[in-house]
């Protein structure tokens, strides 16, 4: 799964890399949680441009009676997902880009669990594969919500986690974002584990592990001199 996340870097290089417009209030996050409001893409219905807006992570498809089912949205697997109630329609109709620039997974070691953060080898940012919904609670609000699709992990994160998140490719986004486009097989092509060779690691402190603690030292290497673990094909 994908519980913990992180987007640090300054709006003018996620505006670049992602053809956006930041709100002038963004403000870094280091350790964004699940049920939190977190950055989203979306493609303009009638226009060609990209749209940044935020969700509450936790996915409540518009048909749900019970909000609550939102904390067991967080993530949707990628194996069988056009044909899942709660996910068919929004991957054929409202998929999204979910930013970061890093995520969180634990590694069992003993009774205890080590938590290490992924990032790309160039500390780019990048964007996870995102469904989202909109829902109208019973005053009749609406309530926009995200899910951060996952697969089977690749090489460097296998051995800490059977799960990884679905990284796009930026030649992909455009694909991705586009509501016209509903051809699920051409769409879920798309989810596969990211190339390992472009990506690294590093352990990082149980810090991370709650929610309240959202600042730099979330981010800050285990062992400051071994910060980053590179994916060694050899």
């Amino acid at each position: 799964m994908c519980g913990r996340y992180r987007l640090t870097r300054k709006k003018e290089i996620l505006a670049e890399h992602f053809g956006i417009e930041p709100p002038d209030n963004w403000q870094p996050r280091y350790n964004v949680a699940p049920a939190q409001d977190v950055a989203v893409i979306r493609q303009h219905p009638d226009e060609p441009r990209r749209i940044a807006a935020t969700m509450r992570w936790g996915l409540i498809p518009f048909w749900s009676k019970d909000p609550t089912v939102g904390y067991k949205m967080i993530n949707a697997r990628s194996e069988g997902i056009a044909e899942k109630p709660a996910f068919g329609e929004a991957l054929r109709k409202r998929r999204c880009l979910i930013p970061a620039d890093g995520f969180y997974e634990w590694q069992k070691s003993g009774g205890a669990k080590r938590p290490f953060c992924f990032t790309m080898a160039d500390d780019a940012p990048f964007a996870f594969a995102g469904l989202w919904e909109r829902w109208k609670n019973p005053e009749g609000k609406l309530v926009e919500t995200c899910s951060i699709i996952t697969i089977t992990p690749n090489a460097l994160t296998e051995d800490v986690h059977d799960r990884m998140p679905v990284i796009l490719h930026p030649d992909d986004y455009d694909l991705w974002l586009d509501p016209g486009f509903h051809d699920t097989a051409t769409l879920t092509a798309l989810l596969k584990p990211y190339e390992p060779e472009a990506m690294k690691r590093y352990e990082v402190s149980d810090r991370v592990n709650a929610v309240k603690n959202d600042d730099p030292e979330c981010i800050a290497p285990v062992q400051p001199q071994a910060q980053s673990t590179l994916f060694d094909l050899g």
